[in-house]
């Protein structure tokens, strides 16, 4: 049994407080009673709507409400609830209280309906939940994808419009590249892959880029990439300006605009493994023969090899070849047979868009907004770059609510960020955004949450409380107790150091960073 001050404990933590003294044969007979009943029987003598409905009951007009033996009126067995602030209190009550945490709609009306009775309570329990402020920010949506396929504009000729990405975290190889620079032309889908070290400067990269690229191809038209530093850079930027080449950018925290590089990633990543696999050696040492590979094989988007496209038809190897003879084509028919193969290939890329743009449809919905309108934006919730921890792990699904100011394109939309996300691109796709449902209860509040540029609630270590070495396999691991901002000293975790250093080394005063 629990002891007076245990109980007294528990009444503080429920938010009862007891202001008279009890002795203890007063703490024997101790009970809870909710005053709310009580409240709804006093209020029902005083609201005219349910007094006008228990006369016309009496009176044989209307069947449904009775006289419970209490005195209250009661709709079959349940309490009838009259209009104004003990409806939201009865609701508010089974929606955000401690032994009822955010149930959605459906769940709270079956649970209410139980006990409490009014008219239209179905429509106010569904509005009440749709303005919940946590709802809107936790809950997950269960419904499909807002925004339908935006295909990209098919090209009219080769190696006009590209896309480019990277593929980096590869192992370091001898001649010192880590990472790959894939580039790709929309119409052929023939592709270059281009070996080079993470930390080169964008000049470097601009002058492979000329070399590999506007020397052997020409200047492209367009280029479609994500919002990586290398490419919004003012160099970057400065020259394809002087090329006359259009850079068009990705909507923030959306990779299926340039879903084109990253499907053929997908592709090169398996080639590699398969060739460290079955010839070993550094993956440098066979990435040209990738390339090769993927280029010289049957594309379906295109219904032929992206050679066959770039060139007429596909190139010798050891495996397929054709017979070299004393084929000649004239001028005339040269020209009839590319623009042929061109517009093949222009027919072949609408009918793939065509099937996938139908595909993809039947798992969307369509979804608008307006400028002027307020919108709720969904990040990643995760802690900082090592960290993933319960408390980041449960942060909101969504901040904001932000103020729409344009509609960009058929499917994006620009918001108005506060300065506290000014490192963020404020253009984001449909799918990223959730209709704010305002109240006048809501309270406001940005300044509590930090994110980075790629939507992840961000944490920053502040300080370092501990340090220990642990010995693992005969090595000293040297691990520190790191506390981390928005958390309370207990939330604190064991660390690698050389992460920690090579990450935040302003928590390492001793090294001179």
């Amino acid at each position: 049994m629990n002891t007076p001050k245990e109980i007294l404990e528990d009444l503080r933590k429920m938010g009862i407080e007891v202001i008279r003294p009890l002795t203890e044969g007063m703490w024997q007979n101790l009970q809870v009673q909710s005053s709310l009943i009580d409240r709804i029987k006093e209020a029902q003598q005083n609201d005219s709507k349910l007094q006008k409905i228990w006369k016309q009951t009496e009176e044989g007009l209307q069947t449904g409400i009775r006289k419970h033996p209490d005195g209250s009126l009661r709709f079959g067995d349940r309490l009838c609830v009259p209009s104004g602030d003990l409806r939201t209190e009865v609701m508010s009550e089974a929606h955000n209280s401690q032994y009822s945490i955010h149930p959605g709609s459906t769940k709270m009306y079956k649970d209410l309906r139980q006990t409490f009775w009014w008219h239209g309570m179905k429509r106010e329990v569904a509005r009440f939940v749709s303005r919940c402020l946590v709802c809107q920010q936790v809950k997950a949506e269960h419904q499909r994808t807002a925004g339908l396929l935006q295909p990209l504009p098919i090209p009219e000729w080769k190696w006009e419009h590209l896309t480019i990405d990277f593929v980096t975290g590869l192992p370091r190889t001898q001649r010192g590249n880590n990472a790959i620079w894939v580039i790709v032309d929309r119409l052929t889908k023939s592709a270059r892959f281009l070996p080079f070290r993470v930390g080169q400067s964008t000049e470097v990269l601009a002058e492979m880029y000329m070399r590999q690229i506007v020397s052997q191809h020409g200047v492209p038209v367009s280029i479609v990439s994500d919002r990586d530093t290398r490419f919004t850079s003012h160099f970057w930027k400065s020259l394809q300006e002087s090329l006359g080449t259009k850079l068009k950018f990705s909507s923030a925290y959306h990779p299926q605009t340039d879903g084109q590089s990253e499907r053929t990633i997908q592709t090169l990543e398996d080639m590699l493994r398969a060739c460290t696999l079955d010839f070993g050696g550094a993956w440098d040492d066979h990435l040209h023969l990738v390339e090769f590979s993927y280029n010289n094989s049957y594309h379906d988007s295109i219904k032929m090899a992206p050679f066959e496209a770039l060139y007429g038809r596909k190139c010798r190897s050891p495996v397929c070849w054709t017979d070299v003879g004393e084929r000649q084509l004239l001028g005339p028919e040269l020209v009839t047979q590319t623009v042929d193969i061109v517009k093949a290939i222009r027919s072949h890329l609408q009918a793939a868009q065509d099937r996938q743009k139908m595909w993809a449809d039947k798992h969307r919905r369509i979804l608008e907004f307006q400028p002027g309108e307020h919108v709720f934006l969904k990040i990643s919730p995760t802690k900082g770059t090592i960290r993933f921890g319960t408390k980041g792990k449960l942060s909101p699904r969504y901040i904001g609510p932000f103020d729409i100011l344009e509609k960009v394109g058929n499917v994006s939309y620009r918001l108005a960020l506060p300065p506290a996300l000014e490192g963020v691109h404020n253009v984001f796709h449909i799918s990223q955004l959730r209709r704010y449902v305002p109240d006048t209860s809501h309270i406001l509040d940005h300044s509590e949450i930090t994110i980075g540029p790629t939507l992840r609630i961000e944490q920053r270590p502040v300080g370092i409380l501990d340090r220990i070495d642990k010995i693992l396999r005969n090595r000293v691991i040297p691990l520190v107790r790191v506390a981390w901002s928005r958390d309370s000293p207990g939330d604190s975790t064991w660390e690698k150091e050389e992460d920690m250093r090579k990450q935040y080394p302003y928590l390492f005063p001793e090294t001179g960073q």
